[in-house]
């Protein structure tokens, strides 16, 4: 009895010890991942002599003057509107397109499907950067250029969206359902807006969220596709002001620019992480 008991408080004791290493391992990632944004946050604060003079985590109260100089340069509030513009629309676009599409590849059946299917999961694995000339010269013929619509037209056809909420589909939403609605007369939209969109909505949020990260960092499309300076989004914006007379001058300027590009981008994802993680955990269990 004895030598259970100790059996026993050891197992406890071990399993502690291991949970406890567990969560500052946990608490080493989160700080060494965190660090560098504050560092950039506390550098947006400071001035230029400060930041060549050395290492610091303690802010400083220059964060309006480096906003003021980098207004000097960059129309930020432009440049934000421009950006939130394009990331809300191609958002959009992705999240009901890409639903829609992977209703019809999860429910309905067609000569070719696999092959499709397959076709365009290989596609997923070709850099967006190797069509990026054929795409200049496409839109080029259609007269695009300097416009936005080939940043956000090209978002319906997202494959990754396609194939993250088909396979959340095969595991959440029973094909029973759908043919007990085409039983009771639904016609096949009312069918995906009434009853496809809210069982997949935890996917659907969690590709929205995606989408909107992935457009508002896009910085290679709009650099080339973009010409004139005010319809510039943030990030070529900020890219254009490497080598500026403000970057050589005034590295907190710099640093609040990429402060101001980032920071909707982590407010997005703290208050959207919850339904990430909802989304990929129910998409990754089959009923």
């Amino acid at each position: 009895m004895e030598t259970k008991k100790q059996s026993r408080t050891w197992y406890h004791t071990r399993t502690r010890i291991e949970k406890w290493l567990v969560y500052l391992l946990i608490v080493l990632i989160v700080v060494v991942c965190l660090i560098p944004f504050y560092t950039m946050l506390v550098n947006a604060t400071r001035s230029g002599a400060q930041i060549v003079s050395g290492f610091s985590m303690v802010p400083s109260s220059h964060f309006f003057e480096n906003f003021d100089s980098l207004l000097v340069y960059v129309d930020v509030w432009r440049g934000l509107l421009n950006s939130a513009f394009i990331a809300v629309s191609a958002t959009i676009l992705t999240a009901y397109f890409s639903t829609l599409t992977a209703f019809g590849f999860q429910f309905y059946e067609f000569k070719g499907k696999t092959i499709l299917f397959t076709f365009m999961i290989l596609m997923m694995m070709v850099p967006q950067q190797l069509g990026l000339i054929g795409f200049y010269q496409l839109c080029l013929q259609f007269k695009m250029i300097d416009s936005y619509y080939p940043l956000i037209i090209p978002m319906i056809a997202n494959t990754f969206g396609v194939f993250f909420i088909r396979q959340y589909m095969a595991g959440s939403v029973h094909p029973a359902l759908v043919e007990a609605a085409r039983i009771d007369g639904a016609g096949e939209f009312s069918i995906f807006h009434r009853l496809i969109i809210p069982l997949a909505a935890p996917a659907t949020a969690t590709m929205a969220i995606m989408a909107f990260i992935v457009t508002w960092n896009n910085y290679i499309a709009p650099r080339v596709l973009i010409t004139s300076l005010e319809k510039r989004t943030l990030p070529v914006m900020v890219g254009a002001l490497k080598g500026s007379i403000v970057a050589q001058s005034n590295f907190g300027a710099t640093y609040a620019a990429v402060a101001i590009s980032v920071v909707p981008i982590m407010i997005v994802f703290i208050f959207a992480s919850r339904y990430i993680i909802n989304g990929i955990a129910s998409g990754s269990v089959k009923g």
